[in-house]
């Protein structure tokens, strides 16, 4: 792969361009190696008369620090997304996912969505304000990072822990993953996120009985198991209705028609979320998560030759916790599912976070308002996990906010992830403004 230019001082005004030319860089998590695209943004910024630090606990997993300065007269804003992106093994891909093409208004990747996409739109913003001499109220901080597919061990977390003094000051933040329309009805909404998920990876530990498995064994550990699968497929953990999932669901019912309206305002009783969830069909999936805390079973380690029965089964569960619950919490409701007799463990968990600070959300709403007329942005608690939890522990607030105005039958989540990852270039170009626009109002 050839390296591409970093000499263009105007590659900040063709930001899919920008967004095709990270793709091309392969920085699939596990291992990363994150290094060549690193270097290829800090070209960038140093070509654009940046000063940048590069901080890294592995040399071929990098992080840049870069700083915009400001009038100082608001605390600064901080800007951060990461490079590394997921495996494409197993995906069967229209277009190869690491060339970045344009193929039919989109440009297709790996990373075009999650999050090579918002890096370019926070990139060219960046390198916007520095070329139309932009001096914001506050300092402006961009904060390149590796690892967040892995947890950000590499990342984010490594770099909190040991270079805090970058972000002094700081009390909000924009990163992934918001800015995105739901459509509902015939209303338009633009979700901006302020508050997600958090890890709670755990095992279950099945014991009891092995031995030779010439001989039949009824209700063995793999039958267990068997049912403990089922129940999870099955059962619902119970509802929760979180403040932000309240104000979210709340501005909706206050948009859309009757009966629609009726329908979102049932979903904030807990004794007929779940009905209506069901009854929502494909909708209903959209919320499903953002009102449970949730499991997923996503490994089995157990037995060793076709002719022992086990004596042990581990399953691994990835679980996400709504804001303000724990490990505790989420064991209490699992064990009507797996029973008394499972034993559970604690593979990684992250600490709750407190209630978000929405004082930069009418900022931000007023962005897409403007951008979009018409369109009304809503509070978001997205229910995947992101970096936000270890800016979290500096005090800073994340706003999730790579905003990305996307036709209705486009539906983004199925692709992140996934095969055929793409976005529209005019969605690219959307976003960049809303970024720039951001710092330019952040701190009035």
């Amino acid at each position: 792969m050839s390296t591409p230019s970093t000499g263009d001082q105007t590659i900040y005004q063709r930001p899919a361009e920008l967004l095709q030319n990270l793709i091309r860089f392969d920085t699939t998590n596990p291992p990363g190696n994150e290094v060549q695209c690193v270097r290829y943004i800090n070209s960038l910024l140093t070509n654009a008369g940046f000063e940048t630090s590069i901080l890294a606990k592995d040399s071929n997993r990098p992080n840049l620090i870069a700083r915009l300065k400001g009038q100082g007269i608001a605390p600064p804003l901080l800007l951060y997304g990461h490079v590394d992106v997921v495996s494409t093994a197993n995906q069967n891909w229209t277009h190869p996912p690491f060339e970045g093409k344009v193929v039919d208004g989109y440009v297709w990747g790996r990373g075009a969505l999650d999050m090579k996409g918002g890096i370019a739109m926070m990139l060219a913003a960046f390198l916007r304000a520095k070329a139309e001499g932009l001096t914001p109220a506050g300092d402006i901080v961009l904060a390149i990072l590796s690892d967040e597919e892995a947890g950000g061990d590499y990342g984010a977390n490594y770099i909190v822990e040991n270079h805090a003094e970058q972000f002094e000051g700081i009390r909000y933040a924009i990163g992934e993953f918001g800015g995105f329309p739901l459509y509902i009805g015939k209303q338009k909404f633009y979700a901006i996120q302020v508050a997600d998920k958090r890890f709670c990876w755990m095992k279950v530990i099945l014991r009891g009985p092995g031995g030779h498995a010439s001989t039949p064994v009824r209700g063995g550990i793999m039958a267990r198991l068997a049912k403990l699968l089922q129940s999870l497929d099955q059962q619902r953990l119970p509802v929760h209705i979180t403040p932000v999932a309240r104000q979210m669901l709340e501005s909706i019912a206050a948009a859309v028609p009757v009966p629609m309206n009726s329908v979102f305002q049932q979903l904030l009783d807990p004794a007929l979320t779940d009905a209506v969830l069901d009854q929502f069909g494909p909708l209903g999936s959209k919320f499903d998560a953002m009102l449970h805390n949730t499991v997923n079973a996503t490994v089995v380690q157990g037995g060793g030759k076709i002719n022992v029965i086990p004596s042990e089964i581990i399953l691994k569960l990835d679980g996400r916790l709504l804001p303000g619950y724990t490990f505790d919490n989420m064991v209490a409701e699992l064990r009507p599912i797996i029973g008394e007799d499972a034993e559970v463990e604690i593979i990684r968990y992250d600490l709750p976070t407190p209630e978000p600070d929405m004082g930069l959300f009418d900022t931000l709403a007023g962005i897409l308002s403007k951008a979009d007329p018409g369109a009304i942005p809503v509070p978001l608690l997205l229910t995947a996990t992101t970096d936000a939890k270890h800016f979290a522990r500096l005090g800073i607030q994340t706003y999730g906010f790579t905003p990305m105005n996307l036709p209705e039958e486009f539906f983004f989540f199925n692709l992140i992830h996934a095969a055929d990852e793409r976005i529209p270039v005019e969605a690219v170009n959307f976003g960049a403004n809303a970024v720039y626009e951001a710092l330019q109002n952040c701190g009035e």
